[in-house]
């Protein structure tokens, strides 16, 4: 079987230095490229989001809230 990839496309978004860096020291860590580990985080939060909706949004802010006013 031969599967086609859909012709790639670009996204370009604003992100705050720590998260770059983060994103930064994943992708050396596992030998990929930004663009490689943001794609497969993307889709994981789509799954995610398929699966449980808004709900998953609302956690997901509920917790970003938290660490936040942690700091």
């Amino acid at each position: 079987m031969i599967r086609f990839m859909a012709r790639k496309v670009f996204l370009g978004i604003r992100i705050n230095l720590e998260l770059k860096k983060t994103l930064e020291q994943v992708a050396d860590a596992e030998e990929r490229s930004v663009a490689q580990i943001c794609e497969l985080l993307l889709r994981t939060g789509i799954d995610a989001y398929k699966k449980d909706g808004t709900k998953y949004l609302q956690r997901s802010m509920s917790r970003q809230k938290k660490e936040g006013s942690a700091e």
